[in-house]
């Protein structure tokens, strides 16, 4: 039988520990945050990787850096890299593997503060990716790193791995590393991915996507004779009135039994993300009139997220027999529909190991139970589910859901170092029983 009392002690001081590394954890944040990742275009992906090489290896990480080549995205200009650090422990047992992404989205307007400053204010770190997910990085850092120094002799193996390109889906990042078989689970058994969920709830999965662009087709012609063209700008008003009286009173009478949060998600949904019609717009500092000209194309790009109910298939199906629908009753409407991406949703068994694990140490660290959700937007779950085939995965991180790609973002340094001393915590479970 275990001894209790000693196992409380390991714990106290796992969690003290963490308490002690709250000047490097921050240290650490602040670091990734100043090293402006932004995606796209994909910019300084080697040099996060190299700066994580030297952590991880100072930490007694072996690491491999993995480029992307041939990736979506991947260029001589914008290299697609990736690093994954690897500790061996004393002896077999399971790998713990903590993948993070370490791109960023798009700055945007409204910040007070430098974006990429990394400034500490009033117990917040400040700057776009602090939450989304730099502070995840980090925190997963210092809980390994902690864990390591209390339990030298753990069993098995931790990785921690720093990914790209999953704000554009992940392709030059987890989808390539499962396809060259990092995350086969004859080699990792239980994935965490500390994206910003809360402190204390456990992300089983998301819905999933359908990614397309639809253009309308017309004829172009003088703008003061509009009736000897055909105006695709018009024919797209026409999809877009079809999917208003239609196709989204349609979406919003689903709903799914996934706990996915906020609740809006719980719905079938989509958003037109780009209008794109006629001529193209001039630069800034041009000065001219436009020509005058009817616009024969119009394309919009949408994002239907659907629901783990619902049939991809189906949701396309859906959309071309509105299409079909009006060209067969709209005079000279004619279009093109191109499939961009599809993702299919993901959910992790509540009775997996690794959910069980994290929510008994939210438990022990928080004194609280997990509040287990589902994301509404999909992220690097997916390729270890489907590519990699390993299902024991979750997300689990510090930072406010609502905060990722808002100006000012930000990571509190008690919400990681809570959720640093649950990752820890659960890795002496894992692997030092």
């Amino acid at each position: 039988m275990a001894d209790i009392s000693t196992d409380i002690d390991l714990g106290a001081h796992l969690s003290g520990r963490i308490d002690g590394m709250r000047d490097a954890l921050i240290a650490l944040a602040q670091d990734l945050i100043r090293i402006p990742t932004l995606n796209p275009p994909g910019e300084n992906y080697a040099a996060i990787c190299d700066y994580l090489d030297r952590r991880l290896k100072a930490s007694g990480f072996e690491t491999q850096l993995i480029r992307a080549t041939g990736a979506p995205g991947d260029s001589d200009r914008f290299p697609r890299w990736n690093i994954v650090a690897r500790r061996e422990g004393a002896r077999a047992g399971d790998c713990v593997h903590f993948n993070s992404h370490t791109d960023v989205v798009e700055v945007g307007q409204g910040w007070t503060c430098d974006p990429f400053g990394g400034e500490l204010r009033d117990g917040r770190i400040y700057g776009r990716g602090a939450c989304d997910m730099k502070g995840g990085l980090a925190t997963s850092i210092i809980a390994a790193e902690a864990f390591i120094a209390e339990c030298p002799d753990f069993a098995g193996a931790i990785e921690i791995s720093g990914t790209a390109d999953e704000e554009s889906g992940g392709y030059g990042g987890v989808a390539y590393l499962a396809e060259q078989g990092f995350f086969a689970p004859s080699r990792v058994q239980h994935v965490i991915i500390p994206e910003p969920l809360n402190k204390d709830r456990i992300c089983l999965g998301h819905r999933g996507g359908w990614w397309a662009e639809i253009e309308t087709k017309g004829e172009i012609a003088h703008g003061s004779m509009p009736f000897l063209g055909d105006c695709a700008i018009r024919h797209m008003g026409a999809v877009l009135d079809a999917f208003e009286e239609t196709l989204f009173p349609a979406m919003a009478a689903r709903y799914t039994e996934m706990p996915v949060v906020p609740d809006g998600a719980r719905q079938s949904t989509m958003n037109i993300n780009s209008v794109h019609g006629g001529q193209p717009e001039q630069s800034s500092d041009y000065t001219g009139l436009p020509a005058h000209c009817v616009p024969d194309s119009c394309r919009i790009v949408i994002d239907r997220r659907f629901l783990i109910e619902e049939n991809v298939d189906s949701v396309r199906t859906e959309i071309t027999e509105l299409l079909e629908g009006l060209k067969a009753t709209r005079p000279d409407f004619d279009y093109t529909l191109r499939e961009i991406n599809r993702v299919i949703p993901s959910m992790t068994d509540r009775a997996a190991p690794v959910v069980t694990t994290v929510g008994a140490a939210i438990r022990s660290v928080m004194g609280k139970d997990p509040t287990y959700v589902a994301s509404p937007g999909s992220y690097d779950q997916k390729h270890i589910d489907r590519i990699g085939k390993l299902k024991n995965c979750i997300a689990y991180g510090p930072g406010v859901l609502e905060l990722a790609h808002k100006p000012d973002e930000w990571i509190g340094v008690d919400d990681m170092l809570d959720s640093a001393k649950v990752m820890a915590h659960s890795l002496r479970t894992l692997l030092a029983p």
